[in-house]
C-alpha cells in the first residue's frame, strides 16, 4: 500500500472473526488488565496493560508502516521514547556523538541525566559536514544522534553520509524525524537505525496528545528496547493511542498544506525588509537546498528567522500577533509561534546556545493548516509594531 493508504488502514482491518465486531475504528481498549479462561492457560494475547494493549498495538503497527520500519513502539512522551532508547544503548562512561542544534529537552536529557548521573560523555558537532562526526568517534562511540531538519535552525545533514561513516565502525545512526514527518523524509531508506518522533507534533496533529514513538527494523534491538518500555513503564495510554492513530489518518493531507503555507511564509519573510535571514529548507537561499531535495520529499512547516532589532524587537513583534498562537511545541493545525531562546531553548546555557547560533533575535514559526493569506497579514500586522 502507498503512504496515504496505508496511514488510514493498517492496525484497523475490521475483524468478524472471534466475536470481533466488524469495528472500522480501532476501540478504546480501557482496561488495566486481561482475564485468563484458567489458571493454566496463556494469555489469550494480552496480560497487562503495560505490557501490550490492542489500542496501543495498532498504533505500533502503523507507525511501523509509516516510517518503513518491521517494529514501532509508542511512548508517553518524544523524551520518554529518548530516554528509553539511551537505556537500552548507554552503560556508565559510554560516549555519544550528537548534532549540536538540538531540541532542549534533548541537551538537557543528555547532559543532566546521562552525563551528570551516569557518566556518559556527549560530543556536539556541527553535523552539516559529515567529517565532523567521523572526527568525533571514539572507541566508546554507542551511537550518533541526528536531528534533520534541526530544532530550531532547521539545518540539515547527510543522513546517508553520515551513517556509511558510522557504520564503519559498526556504530548505529539515531534520527529525530520529528520535523520531517515521516511523510517527507525516510531516515531508515537512508541507512540509519532507528528512528525517534514526538508524536505530540505531526504525526498525531491536533495538538491533544503527548506521545512519543520508535521505528526500527532490527528485530533484536526491537525486543530489547521493548523490555526497557514495559520494564520502565513508559507507555503510551490507550486514549492517547488512540487519537494518534487518528492523526495519522490526516498525516498526508496535513503534510502537504502544512508545506504549502511553510513556503509561502518563509518566501514573505525573506522579502521583508525587518528580517535578516529566514531558515527555511524549500528556499533557494537556504545552504542545503540541494541536500534538501535530494533527501527529503518535501520541506515541511517548520521556519525560523532572524528580526532585526534584536530582543526587544523580538517580544514586540510576537506580543502584536493575533492568529499566531505564542506557544512551544509544533506541528498542529493551527499555527504557532516561539521565541527559542526564552521557551523551547531556555534550559540551554546562554553561552551553549549562542556559539550554535540561537540569538535573541531568533523567532521559530509552526505554521499551520489556515489560510495562508491570513497568516502573512497577521505577520504583517505584526511586523508594523516592531
Amino acid at each position: 500500500m502507498k503512504f496515504e493508504t496505508a496511514a488510514v488502514h493498517v492496525g484497523e482491518e475490521p475483524v468478524f472473526s472471534e466475536g470481533g465486531s466488524g469495528d472500522v475504528v480501532i476501540p478504546i481498549h480501557l482496561s488495566s488488565t486481561f482475564a485468563r479462561e484458567d489458571v493454566s492457560a496463556p494469555p489469550r494475547g494480552y496480560e497487562y496493560s503495560r505490557s501490550g494493549n490492542p489500542t496501543r498495538h495498532a498504533l505500533e503497527k502503523k507507525l511501523a508502516v509509516i516510517e518503513n520500519a518491521h517494529f514501532g513502539l509508542a511512548f508517553s512522551s518524544g523524551l520518554a521514547a529518548e530516554t528509553t532508547v539511551a537505556l537500552t544503548l548507554l552503560k556508565k562512561n559510554d560516549h555519544v556523538v550528537a548534532f549540536d542544534d538540538l531540541y532542549g529537552g534533548t541537551r538537557r536529557l543528555f547532559n543532566h541525566v546521562f552525563q551528570e548521573n551516569f557518566g556518559v560523555r556527549f560530543s556536539y558537532v556541527d553535523a552539516r559536514d559529515p567529517e565532523n562526526i567521523n572526527a568525533g568517534l571514539r572507541k566508546n562511540t554507542r551511537f550518533v544522534w541526528l536531528e534533520s531538519p534541526t530544532n530550531p535552525l532547521i539545518r540539515l545533514c547527510d543522513i546517508r553520509e553520515i551513517v556509511k561513516i558510522a557504520h564503519e565502525e559498526d556504530i548505529p545512526v539515531i534520527v529525530d524525524n520529528t520535523f520531517a514527518s515521516p511523510f517527507f523524509q525516510h531516515p531508515l531508506l537512508l541507512g540509519a537505525d532507528i528512528v525517534v518522533h514526538s508524536t505530540t507534533k505531526y504525526i498525531n496533529g491536533h495538538s491533544d496528545s503527548i506521545g512519543g514513538a520508535v521505528m526500527l527494523s532490527d528485530e533484536n534491538l526491537y525486543r530489547r528496547i521493548r523490555f526497557n518500555q514495559n520494564t520502565a513503564g513508559a507507555i503510551l495510554s490507550p486514549f492517547d493511542s488512540f487519537l494518534v492513530a487518528r492523526g495519522i489518518k490526516t498525516l498526508a493531507l496535513r503534510m502537504e498544506r502544512h508545506g504549502k503555507n511553510a513556503l509561502a511564509v518563509a518566501r514573505y519573510l525573506e522579502s521583508h525588509d525587518k528580517v535578516d535571514t529566514v531558515n527555511y529548507p524549500g528556499l533557494r537561499s537556504h545552504p542545503q537546498h540541494t541536500l534538501a531535495k535530494k533527501q527529503m520529499d518535501g520541506f515541511s512547516g517548520m521556519i525560523s528567522f532572524e528580526i532585526k532589532g534584536g530582543k526587544t524587537a523580538a517580544l514586540r513583534f510576537l506580543r502584536a500577533l493575533k492568529i499566531f498562537a505564542l506557544a512551544e511545541s509544533l506541528g498542529g493545525v493551527e499555527s504557532l509561534i516561539e521565541h527559542p531562546a526564552t521557551m523551547t531553548h531556555a534550559s540551554v546555557p546562554k553561552k551553549e546556545r549562542e556559539k550554535v547560533g540561537v540569538t535573541d533575535s531568533l523567532i521559530r514559526i509552526s505554521a499551520g493548516i489556515e489560510n495562508v493569506d491570513d497568516l502573512i497579514a497577521d505577520l504583517e500586522q505584526a511586523f508594523g509594531e516592531v
